[in-house]
């Protein structure tokens, strides 16, 4: 992806959502703050606040209630993954130590609600139902998704279908929804608003896609985390199921175990198995379909520059490395 185009388009908004989120972020408790500004300034990649900016620049929104939505949306998934992190007990993401490593599963719970609350403080302040509709339908499918990847973790019966729905819940959503924000504050129709939701839920797919692919195959001080994650976790991801569907007896069983009592004793084994079958080839793929499908969901915008770095961020979902 140009980062220079992407950069360039929205730095100055960036900038003025950064500044809501350090104001956002007071709490006269101390550990609040600490918690929060450490995962806050962790180091990611912003995407999703981006989305919103992009989508309100593609239809030449002036104001600044667009920065107060990309800080909430911000907001809604560093709480997520304050959440994450202690259920999967991880404790490196982005090359760093997670909060909950640093600071304790108790104070990493009470944390994130406190970031859930924030944003919804901040959604209330803008005064609009359909933002208010929008981003609480949001945050209640992110958890009915968590709860169904809890269900799943070691399942090995979880066909592609089930797998998708939990993306599509718990990562895809909020990409949805930042950038159908972005069209409400932009004022866009209706048929723009659809397809910007639209364009949303495909990224955040292919997005979820690759980072399941990279838990593989990715170099770990490019990803920020350790290879094989998810498989220690338990968690039937499309590389996995594909394996179970189209490897050998002898490959599936050794899959089947793996997810089934998860740990990293067979990840030479499941990795082998991952290759032969090519299971991360047939995952890319479905990366990219997903991505076609969301930049020509992007039909609906007028041209602008903006709406190049939306096209380049689909291309991009499925390029990166990292």
């Amino acid at each position: 992806m140009s980062k220079d185009l992407f950069h360039t388009l929205i730095e100055s908004d960036m900038k003025a959502v950064d500044a809501v989120i350090r104001r956002s972020l007071h709490s006269d408790v101390t550990l609040v703050r600490q918690v929060a500004e450490y995962i806050v300034h962790s180091g990611g990649k912003r995407l999703r606040p981006a989305l919103v900016l992009l989508v309100a620049g593609a239809l030449d929104y002036r104001g600044t209630h667009h920065h107060e939505m990309a800080a909430v949306v911000e907001f809604i998934h560093t709480a997520t993954l304050l959440h994450d992190d202690v259920v999967d007990e991880s404790d490196l993401r982005r090359g760093r130590e997670t909060a909950n490593a640093m600071f304790g599963n108790a104070a990493s719970v009470l944390v994130g609600d406190f970031l859930y609350s924030r944003a919804f403080q901040m959604m209330v302040a803008v005064n609009d139902m359909r933002i208010m509709r929008v981003l609480s339908d949001a945050t209640n499918i992110i958890a009915e998704g968590e709860v169904l990847q809890l269900m799943n973790c070691h399942d090995a019966n979880v066909d592609e279908a089930g797998y998708v729905q939990v993306i599509r819940y718990k990562t895809a959503k909020l990409f949805e929804a930042a950038a159908q924000l972005g069209a409400i504050v932009g004022g866009g129709s209706i048929l723009i608003e659809q397809g910007m939701a639209t364009y949303g839920m495909h990224l955040g797919t292919a997005f979820q896609l690759v980072d399941d692919v990279l838990d593989y195959s990715g170099a770990e001080e490019e990803t920020g985390k350790h290879l094989g994650d998810d498989l220690a976790e338990g968690k039937p991801t499309l590389p996995l199921i594909h394996v179970l569907q189209n490897g050998t007896p002898e490959q599936a069983a050794c899959v089947r175990n793996a997810i089934e009592n998860g740990g990293r004793e067979d990840f030479p084994r499941v990795l082998a198995a991952i290759r032969d079958t090519g299971a991360l080839e047939y995952a890319k793929q479905k990366a990219a379909q997903e991505a076609e499908r969301a930049a020509a969901a992007l039909d609906t915008l007028p041209a602008s520059q903006y709406k190049d770095s939306l096209l380049e961020l689909s291309l991009f979902a499925v390029a990166r490395r990292y």
